[in-house]
């Protein structure tokens, strides 16, 4: 059985809940929508992990590639972002921006593969 297009759409379906949590983190950081946000985004960026070390090990694709090291940086300060968003309320958007060119830059690396 062909595992890879299970990783696929776990892998988008975690990219797309993950995006939106945190732009929904920036649009509206009251702290009654923190835990839930929390537990969304946590849940959402460790699936997006699994999946996509899942796809890398199908496709048989070295971790040291580097298109596959800056995605890796774009998923790790994307993942902290909705934290960062209800502890510096201020910055909400300068971070909406910073979220914006990472998930641009990752979409670029998984399709252009630059490296």
């Amino acid at each position: 059985m062909d595992r890879l297009p299970y990783y696929h759409i776990l892998h988008l379906l975690s990219l797309v809940v993950l995006t939106t949590q945190t732009f929904m983190a920036f649009a509206n950081p009251a702290p009654e929508n923190k835990k839930r946000t929390m537990i969304i985004t946590g849940i959402a960026s460790l699936l997006l992990f699994v999946s996509g070390f899942g796809m890398l090990t199908v496709l048989k694709i070295p971790v040291s590639t580097g298109w596959v090291l800056v995605k890796l940086v774009c998923w790790f300060f994307l993942s902290g972002l909705a934290g960062i968003a209800y502890r510096k309320a201020h910055l909400r958007g300068a971070l909406s921006v910073v979220a914006l060119g990472l998930v641009t830059v990752a979409l670029f690396m998984v399709y252009l593969r630059p490296f």
